[in-house]
């Protein structure tokens, strides 16, 4: 044995079950197709939101959550409704329990410490028991991404140091190998060395051949979110016809290729049609991998027209149903979108998904932080408003539209359908009450503490001269997760089609659907995919520990 675990997928998870691993003593390589530039994978680029629940921090904002609620919250947004959601179910269950329990404390004990204002993503609108969260849950870890991944990129070097871990970048798996009908290793590619930055594509080219073997093999090689065929291929009839452009969320490294070399070695795949993908992308004006797009986390406040003019219906406005909102603009027959805001609305509520577009929390910087509760956009919105492909921006609502025309291959927009639009919305701000639902939803949003402070402008006419400039922003479909993949029990361990376990096999993260093989169902609730990767690579790593021992 080359050792006692070879782990594949050196993102968020495989760092997690490797250093579960090291710390109950076990020899793990850990594989990978991308350089150590990589290390901590996509999850590097995230803004670091965890979903948490009952925290100090909520409770410090005068937030009530509980365990009832946010399992209320995630089963009216999952919808499970297929006899193979029997594991992720349970998945999910446990995993609402840790977010609940002890999730935040032992990430406390590894330092991990949470900007004191809750998000509230993700927001829902369609009842008590339809999707959505009912209370802020999106903690923003400080430091973002980088924050959430370095305590564990930490411990596996230290093990590395230890001799416990073995490093093997550019390493391509290519095939699991199995013995008496166990999974007892890897065989793949050794490729060429390529030193380029995080993110950006490397190099294809063989270099040479390689072969491992342990006890146990994980599998954590996240989804298919940088391979936009494969996700046209997989994409669900329910949500319309799949989009000619959209945009890609994650390196291209992200390419699903594990899922089919672990369904030849036996595994079973499931709910492969369950996907998350943003309807509110934005083309990176620079771009690190082919098609890079980022994702407006936005308020409340904007207007959401559809490619013709027509406003989104009930309740599809800005951060409420990602999902609804994606089927519903795929039968519109365009693949792009717009937000109508100010600039008082852009200054307060247009944050950039990403740790490179927060340099205040990924750096934790306090002074670029303090800009956020004072006037202006912070520096990269501006940037993006600037220099940003999809931005227009103008003194008055006629030159927007003809800007907006510009930017597509012929006009679609009726400069008095959106006038009519804009000016029934501004009529309703005549009073602090409204029959216009997005617009009561504003000012309701506005008695959280945190939303006041940080996130919601306050209410206002969009034609109100004071409030200008006018800006308009173009909107893609941005590819992120896999809610499906390798069934799992809740010990991690992979699935055959007829419901035994695979000896030897395990997985964890996305390429597990983040446990169970879908643990989120057919909708997440926002801050749950990075802690998705945590509790199942944790698990993973705790139970192929316990099993080699």
């Amino acid at each position: 044995m080359d050792a006692d675990v070879v782990v594949v997928g050196a993102g968020l998870a495989g760092l997690v079950a490797t250093a579960e691993l090291a710390a109950a003593g076990r020899r793990v390589v850990l594989v990978d197709q991308e350089g150590t530039a990589n290390l901590g994978g996509q999850a590097y680029w995230s803004f670091g939101g965890l979903f948490v629940v009952d925290s100090p921090e909520q409770r410090r904002l005068g937030v009530r959550d509980s365990l009832d609620l946010a399992w209320q919250d995630w089963e009216g947004s999952a919808g499970f409704d297929r006899p193979e959601d029997y594991w992720p179910r349970r998945w999910a269950r446990a995993y609402v329990e840790f977010a609940a329990g002890e999730k935040r404390s032992w990430l406390h004990g590894l330092g991990v410490r949470f900007f004191p204002v809750v998000g509230w993503a993700e927001r829902g609108g369609s009842g008590a028991t339809g999707p959505g969260n009912s209370v802020p849950r999106f903690h923003i870890v400080w430091g973002t991404g980088p924050g959430v991944v370095a305590p564990f990129a930490t411990r596996v070097r230290a093990a590395v140091d230890a001799g416990l871990v073995r490093l093997a970048p550019r390493h391509r798996v290519d095939a699991l190998t199995i013995t008496d009908g166990a999974v007892d290793g890897v065989r793949g590619t050794v490729l060429e060395p390529d030193d380029a930055p995080r993110g950006a594509p490397s190099s294809r080219v063989p270099a040479g051949e390689f072969e491992l073997h342990a006890d146990a093999v994980v599998v954590t090689t996240g989804g298919i979110g940088g391979d936009q065929d494969r996700v046209r291929r997989y994409w669900p009839a329910r949500l319309g016809a799949p989009p000619a452009h959209m945009l890609t969320g994650v390196p291209a490294y992200v390419d699903g290729r594990m899922l089919d070399i672990a369904a030849t070695a036996g595994a079973h795949l499931i709910n492969r049609d369950r996907m998350w993908h943003y309807t509110e992308g934005i083309i990176n004006h620079s771009p690190v991998w082919p098609g890079h797009g980022i994702r407006i986390l936005p308020g409340p406040s904007s207007l959401w027209l559809d490619a013709t003019g027509r406003r989104l219906p009930v309740p599809l406005y800005p951060g409420f149903d990602t999902l609804a909102t994606l089927a519903h603009l795929r039968r519109t027959g365009h693949d792009h979108s717009w937000f109508v805001l100010t600039q008082r609305i852009i200054e307060k509520e247009l944050a950039l998904s990403g740790s490179e577009q927060n340099p205040d929390l990924t750096g934790k910087d306090l002074r670029l932080l303090a800009q956020r509760v004072r006037s202006g956009a912070p520096g990269p919105v501006e940037v993006f408003k600037d220099r940003g492909a999809d931005f227009v921006v103008a003194p008055t609502l006629p030159e927007l539209v003809a800007g907006m025309n510009a930017l597509t291959p012929r006009p679609l927009l009726d400069r008095a359908d959106v006038e009519r639009e804009v000016l029934a919305r501004d009529r309703e701000m005549a009073n602090p009450f409204s029959k216009d639902l997005q617009i009561a939803a504003l000012r309701q949003a506005r008695t959280y503490r945190g939303d006041k402070l940080v996130r919601v402008a306050a209410p206002h006419r969009l034609l109100d001269p004071a409030a200008g400039p006018l800006i308009a922003v173009r909107l893609h479909v941005l590819t992120r997760k896999t809610l499906g993949g390798i069934e799992t029990d809740l010990d991690a361990r992979v699935l055959r089609p007829d419901g035994t376990a695979l000896p030897g096999l395990y997985a964890a993260g996305e390429v597990a659907g983040f446990g169970g093989g879908g643990m989120h169902g057919y909708r997440s609730l926002e801050g749950s995919f990075l802690g998705g990767c945590l509790f199942s690579g944790r698990t993973a790593g705790r139970a192929v520990a316990a099993a080699t021992s």
